[in-house]
């Protein structure tokens, strides 16, 4: 079951990311200076950050720390109660699934990818999507992000919870860092970072589900990441919608403006003054999904179609044949 959330390349690191960084031993603005960006910008609680700004940061914190392990650290070395907020709500959900759920729309205050979902055999396969043509995640970053994931299920449900199997594009380090961390057989080199849940744990209950405290923290969240995403063009947060509602066949303008509270008529004119046309944002919206889950080698093509909303494999490959100038499956052998 992918999560989808509406595209923007806009985040805020909170005070709690930079205060891992302190526990990692570095100065925050060292970091800085060290991706080169103001030294001061770690004491801005409301500074933006674009996506290159945010990888040079994980890059600068793994450069710097010399610490193959410093992604795993900075979230396990973290108590709860001075966590990000997003992870402090998890750990208040009904149990592992509604804690994923949770941590997977609100993880977008600080960084713009998104998580998705897949059951398969009883497992639940986690894997990271950013927009198109983003550069590939810094390793660390992955690091985190799926030990944040691990974390929470940990904290939430009281036990060591162990994944069915991880994947990870980056090089085998030379200590047995990861191994520790995950305790589940670990893949290095891999084309794509993958997290093997089982989807038994994720039916777990948390002890500390605290539904009072949901309700006053959940729309605080909401409001932040609506803030997060006003720095979205109109015309990415239509493709993010268009995206969300292929595999339903759902791609009329109508079901659109419904989703971002426009009637049909003001949203073509908010549209034009951008410059395009709703048919080129969902021909560009396909485009970039079609590129997106072909990039996921365990999809297979035909499940590919569906999630577009083709009826069949046949049009699908003629659709993008049309649009790519290739077929889906040379365009997967390619070095993309």
């Amino acid at each position: 079951m992918p999560i989808h959330d509406a595209v923007s390349t806009a985040c805020k690191l909170p005070q709690s990311f930079w205060q891992a960084v302190t526990q990692l031993g570095l100065d925050p603005a060292a970091v800085l200076q060290h991706a080169h960006l103001p030294g001061t910008w770690h004491l801005d609680d409301t500074r933006v950050i674009n996506t290159p700004q945010l990888f040079a940061i994980w890059n600068a914190i793994e450069a710097l720390s010399g610490d193959p392990s410093a992604g795993i650290r900075m979230v396990t070395q973290t108590s709860t109660s001075t966590h990000m907020l997003a992870f402090l709500a998890a750990t208040y959900a009904a149990d592992f699934q509604d804690a994923l759920t949770r941590l997977a729309r609100f993880k977008r205050l600080c960084s713009p990818d998104r998580m998705c979902f897949d059951e398969r055999r009883g497992n639940t396969v986690v894997t990271i999507e950013w927009p198109a043509d983003t550069p590939p995640e810094p390793h660390i970053a992955v690091d985190a992000s799926f030990a944040l994931l691990l974390e929470v299920g940990r904290r939430g449900t009281g036990k060591h919870l162990l994944p069915v199997s991880v994947d990870l594009r980056r090089a085998a380090p030379a200590t047995g860092c990861h191994a520790v961390f995950f305790g589940c057989p670990i893949r290095f080199g891999t084309q794509r970072d993958r997290l093997v849940l089982a989807s038994a744990d994720l039916a777990l209950g948390f002890p500390t589900h605290n539904p009072e405290l949901l309700q006053m923290l959940t729309p605080a969240l909401s409001t932040a990441v609506d803030e997060i995403e006003q720095h979205a063009s109109l015309g990415e947060r239509v493709k993010a919608a268009l995206k969300r509602m292929m595999a339903e066949g759902r791609t009329d303008m109508a079901t659109v403006a419904c989703e971002l509270g426009f009637s049909p008529r003001s949203l073509q004119r908010k549209i034009s003054v951008e410059g395009k046309t709703f048919r080129a944002l969902l021909t560009e919206a396909r485009s970039e999904l079609s590129r997106e889950l072909l990039g996921n080698q365990s999809l297979g093509v035909k499940e590919v179609a569906y999630r577009l909303g083709y009826q069949d494999t046949n049009s699908f490959y003629r659709a993008f044949r049309g649009q790519e100038k290739i077929t889906p499956g040379r365009w997967r052998r390619l070095d993309h």
